[in-house]
């Protein structure tokens, strides 16, 4: 094997800089390291860190990348950083340790459902720890993924639940028109192992199960069941067809349910119907003269 031989490159952010070999470091995966500790797979990635303006060390290919500190400038330290990795190599020192991971193969199809305006898309892994529903892009900060959907100009909302997402679209293109686009883009975004939704995401929008839990507690004897209900039979069904029913509140004088619909269900031209004749039928019969009437309330 020939010596190894390091080129410092300039990239378009002035803080990394690309130091490209002349042979593979690499040949199976990629690594990122943002600290020594972080960097117990990797001995060149520990060596780096001893430098006191290494922030970020990523290896890939024939190359590793280092982002700095602004205590430094890379001009002033570019060429003994590239001898240094030069020397290392040629001394027989180990790239990495880590072996590099199966990637899971991902599956992406997509399901009609009873409402026109929604397609389905199916994954065969989970995306998401409880269901989401955005409508906007602004809504959708929350969630990198949605925020990527909404780039499409003819998408109208996002629903995510478990292992699918619901997209609602405008009525100025036809699904047979961009079906493929989507679920490629879907399929892709998922193979790439980048953030459905933030950490933080559950928190923000109190649906942690903690937060669940105490909003539960909170409730009186009938609301828990008509949850209950709801959970037990009625969510599964809708599921299957894209959707999601959730509940908002109940008026013991007045008896009436108010529900919201999500994902396929909100603006279903059968949502009425399953309304009336599904769940308010169900929760009367199972429930007697505790229930007069279930409305949605963006229905």
């Amino acid at each position: 094997m020939s010596d190894f031989k390091i080129s410092p490159q300039e990239t378009s952010n002035p803080k990394i800089l690309k130091f490209e070999a002349n042979q593979f470091l690499t040949r199976y995966d990629s690594f990122e390291y943002s600290n020594i500790d972080d960097a117990k797979d990797s001995p060149l990635a520990q060596q780096l860190f001893y430098l006191p303006f290494v922030k970020k060390v990523y290896i890939s290919g024939n190359f590793v990348a280092i982002e700095r500190y602004d205590i430094v400038e890379w001009e002033a330290v570019k060429v003994e950083v590239a001898s240094q990795i030069e020397a290392y190599l040629n001394n027989g020192g180990a790239v990495t340790t880590e072996k590099p991971q199966k990637k899971e193969a991902v599956t992406v199809y997509a399901e009609s459902t009873p409402n026109p305006s929604v397609l389905k898309f199916v994954a065969n892994k989970n995306l998401v720890p409880a269901p989401f529903e955005f409508n906007s892009i602004e809504d959708a900060k929350p969630s990198p993924f949605a925020t990527a959907l909404f780039q499409f100009p003819f998408i109208k909302s996002v629903f995510l639940d478990k292992n699918y997402v619901s997209i609602t679209k405008f009525d100025v293109i036809e699904w047979e028109e961009i079906t493929l686009e989507l679920r490629t883009f879907i399929k892709n975004y998922i193979e790439a192992q980048k953030e459905m939704v933030a950490n933080n995401a559950s928190e923000r929008l109190e649906k942690t199960s903690a937060q669940l839990d105490q909003a539960y507690d909170n409730l009186d004897d009938t609301s828990k069941e008509i949850i209950n209900i709801l959970e037990q039979y009625i969510r599964p069904a809708v599921a299957s067809d894209g959707g999601n029913i959730a509940f908002e509140s109940y008026d013991p004088e007045t008896k009436l349910v108010k529900v919201i619909l999500q994902g396929a269900c909100s603006g279903c031209p059968s949502s009425t119907f399953t309304l009336k004749n599904g769940i308010e039928n169900m929760l009367k019969e199972m429930m007697g003269p505790k229930i007069e009437s279930v409305e949605a309330v963006n229905g």
